[in-house]
């Protein structure tokens, strides 16, 4: 048995070791060298980062805290940090969705794929937030250098 198969939630990963961090990420990359080769999908986005997610994950709190993804599809690795591992469904029908999907995970906030709207969303979440009185909360854009020259972004 791996620690990535003692990984069930993002909290999980406040038990770790900084070397058992570094072991999470190589058995995240041979994990989805492995499946997403079975199933296809976007492997080269999410192999680049597995250490950023991880890293997003152990820092903040999800789902109290909102993580929005501008590059749907570089959220493999946190499905599989929030308790979705089985991927033989992967981009099937009726199977799991490439991209976050709200319907698979309360951690999955915004459904996107690479619209260069994660800023927005990210200002609109935390303004919402402060008006509801739940201001202490955090909300994380994950976002690329292509998304900045979206339209939406700013």
């Amino acid at each position: 048995m791996g620690i990535l198969d003692t990984i069930r939630k993002p909290q999980d990963l406040n038990e770790l070791s900084h070397g058992q961090l570094e072991e999470l990420a190589a058995e995240v990359r041979s994990f989805l060298i492995t499946n997403v080769s079975q199933t296809g999908g976007h492997l080269g986005p999410n192999l680049g980062v597995v250490e950023l997610t991880l890293a997003v994950h152990r820092i903040f709190d999800s789902p109290r805290d909102s993580i929005v993804f501008d590059t749907g599809h570089q959220s493999y690795v946190h499905k599989l940090l929030t308790g979705r591992q089985d991927f033989s469904t992967l981009r099937q029908q009726g199977g799991m969705s490439g991209y976050p999907s709200r319907a698979e995970s309360e951690h999955d906030i915004v459904e996107s794929s690479h619209a260069s709207s994660s800023l927005s969303w990210a200002d609109g979440i935390s303004r919402a937030r402060q008006l509801t009185g739940e201001a202490d909360r955090y909300t994380v854009a994950v976002v690329g250098d292509g998304a900045l020259t979206g339209g939406m972004a700013w």
